[in-house]
């Protein structure tokens, strides 16, 4: 027969082990979020990026045909 201290001792035990656990799987499940968020602002920021330098490209052409001599 188990006394009380020591069904006590393995009630802590056991509601530490499971908190633990759970806590773990929750900061999992938050640096999983976290590296996607981090993984989709990154592709987000490289599209704003490609998009000014297509548009800049874009405005140095137009320039460029401006310029250019008109053939009669």
């Amino acid at each position: 027969m188990v006394g009380p201290f020591e069904s006590g001792k393995d009630t802590v035990q056991e509601l530490t082990e499971s908190a633990a656990n759970h806590i773990g799987n929750i900061a999992t499940i938050i640096t999983g979020a976290v590296r996607d968020i981090a993984r989709e602002t990154g592709d987000w920021f490289t599209d704003v990026i490609e998009m000014r330098e297509a548009a800049q490209r874009a405005k140095e052409d137009e320039a460029r045909l401006d310029k250019a001599p008109e053939a009669d």
